[in-house]
């Protein structure tokens, strides 16, 4: 395996992680938060990333190679292992509230760094193996509907009003989360229909997708309830409940303030990397599958993680996705920040700025 294979291997340490906390118990239990928000923002001040981009001869060798696609797919029965540990680990008797709280939290973070980050890559790809691994991997946050909203919606519609998912300038993180979360899913009804209209299919049927996720959902939750109980799949919604948060307050940080500009009545301009914000730090980038490159993303959603791309003249993010979740949850310390970083980055790039709309 080479180097650059190597380095993805990383994000086997947060299941290590993960079992700590379900494994121990006292502060042991909020191990893989503490790993996520405390050391990782750490190692990231020490390893800032770079702006190199691979050459076309190793971006093709590198898209060619099959050892990049089985690291993501070794996440998916790695995301049920830890979905299973974690179920048995809450029903252990003589657990605390501060325990059980340190486990879902950390099965939150689960949720979305491997059921809805990888799920996400995943459900980019054209095969049609890979989508439904992507939809097992939903399955784990009750996320599904973002398989149908974030391919045909998010990314048609990102950096526009009609885009649920793109937070706005002055826009604080707890609104957003509710207008993301509920117009995201309206969104996935709506262009479901849409295309079962164009193919002449009947609503309520078999071909409905959206119906079947709720069915499967629904399942896996009375399931779980089956095997381990009432109490567990209460642990399991709340789990899953702060994933999918966790999914919102990226989509937050990944494009405020924003905006393309509309040309005519109803087109906009074509998406460019200046309409999402980038972020290079290494750790961030390795542990989540290089998804902080969410600039090159946007452009080229096709473009598989391992030769996402860094374009100069494009937002960058001061800190670290963990860091600047952080900060997002105090929102006058997030506008102090961010809206001095646009008005830099306007500053520094005029004739660019100007295609920067924002308010």
């Amino acid at each position: 395996m080479k180097a650059n294979h190597l380095k993805y291997l990383a994000v086997l340490t947060g299941p290590f992680f993960a079992y700590i906390s379900f494994t121990y118990t006292g502060l042991w239990t909020f191990a893989l938060p503490l790993y996520a928000f405390g050391l990782i923002p750490i190692l990231d001040m020490f390893f800032k990333g770079d702006t190199q981009n691979m050459t076309e001869v190793e971006e093709y060798m590198a898209k060619k190679d099959p050892i990049y696609d089985w690291l993501l797919w070794m996440i998916v029965p790695m995301q049920y292992g830890i979905l299973l540990y974690f179920l048995y680990s809450v029903s252990q008797p003589n657990l605390t509230w501060f325990e059980i709280s340190g486990r879902i939290l950390s099965m939150g973070i689960a949720c979305t760094t491997f059921g809805i980050n990888v799920g996400h890559e995943l459900g980019h790809r054209a095969t049609k193996h890979e989508q439904t691994m992507s939809k097992a991997l939903y399955l784990t946050t009750l996320y599904m509907h973002f398989f149908i909203e974030h391919n045909r919606g998010h990314h048609k519609r990102v950096a526009t009003p009609e885009d649920p998912a793109s937070s706005r300038y002055g826009e604080i993180v707890y609104t957003f989360w509710l207008r993301s979360v509920v117009g995201g899913y309206t969104s996935a009804w709506q262009l479901e229909t849409e295309r079962l209209k164009r193919r002449d299919l009947a609503f309520f049927s078999v071909h409905n997708e959206m119906i079947w996720y709720h069915v499967i959902q629904l399942a896996f939750v009375a399931l779980i309830a089956m095997v381990f109980g009432l109490p567990v799949m209460g642990y399991f919604l709340a789990a899953a409940f702060i994933g999918f948060s966790y999914l919102e307050i990226i989509n937050y940080i990944e494009h405020y303030g924003l905006t393309r500009k509309k040309i005519g009545e109803n087109r906009y301009e074509k998406v460019l990397p200046i309409h999402s914000w980038n972020c290079n730090y290494t750790v961030g980038r390795i542990m989540l599958f290089e998804l902080t490159r969410h600039s090159d993303h946007h452009y080229r959603a096709s473009r598989k993680y391992q030769i996402l791309r860094h374009h100069e003249n494009t937002p960058m993010l001061p800190y670290g996705y963990p860091t600047m979740i952080l900060i997002s949850l105090v929102p006058p310390l997030w506008f102090k920040i961010m809206h001095q970083r646009i008005a830099d980055f306007k500053a520094a790039n005029p004739i660019i700025g100007k295609e920067l709309v924002h308010g």
